[in-house]
């Protein structure tokens, strides 16, 4: 029971810095857009910007989940 509880407590703490590194990097990339397409309340670029992390998260997603397969010996 005790180390179920502290598998959970780490399980948190990885997703609590998971979603600051993931806010950090929503911040820089919006900078990024408004300095190419100027306003972020511009609507295409709004579109393109979630379009953009979109195809950023599959991506990071599927290169996670192969390496995680192959870290585990799995083909």
């Amino acid at each position: 029971m005790k180390s179920e509880i502290w598998d959970k407590i780490a399980a948190l703490l990885i997703a609590a810095f998971g979603l600051v590194a993931a806010l950090a990097w929503n911040g820089a990339i919006r900078a990024i857009f408004e300095r190419v397409f100027g306003s972020a309340d511009n609507i295409v670029a709004m579109i393109v910007y979630a379009v953009v992390v979109t195809i950023i998260a599959v991506l990071v997603t599927i290169w996670i989940a192969r390496a995680t397969k192959k870290a585990k010996g799995e083909s």
